[in-house]
């Protein structure tokens, strides 16, 4: 009975191996080796006296798996020299490098500064306990302290109040303001840097249009993804007086669209005067010139009306008449408040990308209207009697006027 059953299992566990074994082309192949394996199990080794011949099996499945992995082989190979890892052009290293560069320093000058305010910080504290030291008496040093928080009441009540001013100058341009629109769809066009100097110039615009005497209703369109990540890292962002939206502006602003006006510098209209009803947008992009006239192919495949500023009309530019983000607000506030082109431009645009022969002509236009408001003053006053020692001094003091110096002098006397 025992050897029975020793037997049955060894005979389950060899019907189990032939099973685990790799897939039989016939099934001529699994009876034979199975009656093969039953035989040497039944039949003691020593009565075995005549070999079976089994029939040789065609090795298909290792000739097919060496065939598989020739042709996975040779697709690799082949992939490799139809798809060879590119090596970086000239240009795209040198952008690298930069801004490799570039972030070596930025992190360089963030380490140089922290250490710079950490030393000051500590001078202030050792001068402070330095002066607290010196006082003899305990009353002293109470008083000093005393003063000393005074002082500190005194500049948190004026910032409370200019913040006070600044609230109601935004809250006021918000509702009867003239409406200024950034476009902040060009975000994908800029580098890194790029990206970093237009965020600046929307903190500049958002600064100006709180100092200024009449704010506008300034917008943020297009206001999404790396862009706006970007204008979240500035401080108390989220509670700036401003419209930020994160559709386009022909999505946020779809009823006001046959008022809204493109300022481009390759627009044939100029811009004479501002409209109250207009709705004014600028291109938010910084591209180093990459980009010529994306912003009216932009505005002329949506259907909107294009301007540009009446620079041309008023000075001579050195190089384009392309200006920054801030600059171009900057100079719609300032004739918001003036009323005046001229002034406006002179007074906003750096001298640097004026021409020569404008500048020249800006210094030339203050000295005369100098001259002239001195000159109505010293004819108002009434003139003294002057010996031949003050004649002479005021004939120096002409020709000294002609020269280009100080004049009216003898007015003083």
């Amino acid at each position: 009975m025992l050897c029975y059953k020793r037997e049955q299992e060894t005979l389950f566990k060899m019907i189990r191996s032939i099973l685990t074994q790799p897939k039989f082309q016939t099934l001529d192949q699994f009876n034979c080796i199975f009656n093969f394996r039953l035989i040497n199990l039944i039949l003691p080794s020593n009565c075995l006296h005549t070999s079976i011949n089994l029939p040789k099996t065609p090795k298909t499945h290792s000739i097919d798996t060496k065939m598989a992995d020739e042709s996975s082989n040779e697709q690799t190979q082949q992939t490799e020299i139809e798809n060879p890892e590119k090596p970086l052009s000239k240009n795209a290293q040198k952008k690298l490098k930069k801004q490799q560069r570039y972030e070596q320093k930025k992190a360089e000058k963030k380490a140089i500064e922290k250490e710079q305010k950490k030393a000051e910080k500590e001078r202030k504290k050792r001068e402070w306990e330095e002066k607290i030291a010196a006082l003899g008496t305990e009353e002293e040093k109470l008083k000093l302290i005393e003063s000393r928080i005074g002082l500190r009441k005194e500049r948190m009540e004026k910032r409370c109040e200019e913040r006070a001013q600044k609230f109601e100058k935004l809250s006021w341009g918000k509702l009867h303001g003239q409406s200024i629109v950034i476009d902040l769809e060009f975000s994908h066009l800029m580098t890194e840097s790029e990206l970093h100097s237009l965020v600046q110039q929307i903190m500049y615009c958002y600064a100006v249009n709180g100092k200024c005497a009449s704010p506008c209703h300034l917008w943020l369109t297009g206001c999404e993804g790396t862009m706006e990540s970007q204008l979240k890292r500035i401080p108390g962002f989220d509670k700036w007086i401003i419209e930020k939206e994160s559709q386009t502006y022909i999505e946020a602003l779809e009823d006001q669209k046959e008022n809204l006006v493109y300022l481009t510098a390759d627009a044939e209209t100029v811009l004479e005067d501002l409209d109250p009803k207009k709705m004014y947008i600028i291109g938010g992009i910084v591209d180093r010139n990459r980009w010529k006239g994306i912003t009216m192919k932009k505005a002329q495949e949506q259907g909107i009306q294009t301007a540009r500023l009446p620079i041309g009309n008023y000075l001579k530019m050195s190089s384009s008449q392309v200006l920054t983000v801030n600059q171009v607000v900057e100079i719609l506030l300032k004739y918001l408040e003036i009323r005046d082109w001229k002034a406006s431009f002179f007074q906003v645009i750096p001298q640097r990308k004026r021409g020569e022969a404008d500048s020249r002509k800006d210094v030339k236009e203050l000295e005369d209207e100098e001259q002239k408001e001195s000159g109505t003053s010293s004819d108002s006053q009434k003139k003294p009697k002057m010996s031949n020692t003050d004649s002479e001094t005021s004939e120096k003091e002409v020709t000294n006027d002609e020269n280009g110096e100080e004049h009216n002098l003898s007015t003083l006397n």
